[in-house]
């Protein structure tokens, strides 16, 4: 899906970001809200970083995902 914004009589076409819904126990979310916390970052941020860094450390040791 796609999100079109006018600025200036231009189009400008973004991807729009994915909902991605996760269940998780209280003791795993409150490590997790600490440890964003402790890194600087919000909940959402800290999940998309790691999810980030599993991906490159795959990278790393096989071939590039598509």
């Amino acid at each position: 899906m796609y999100l079109n914004l006018v600025f200036e009589e231009r189009i400008y076409t973004m991807k729009k970001d994915k909902h991605l819904g996760l269940r998780i126990d209280s003791e795993t979310h409150e490590k997790l809200k600490n440890l964003a916390e402790y890194e600087g970052r919000s909940i959402n941020g800290e999940v998309l970083y790691l999810i980030r860094q599993a991906i490159l450390k795959h990278e790393q040791t096989h071939e590039k995902l598509k």
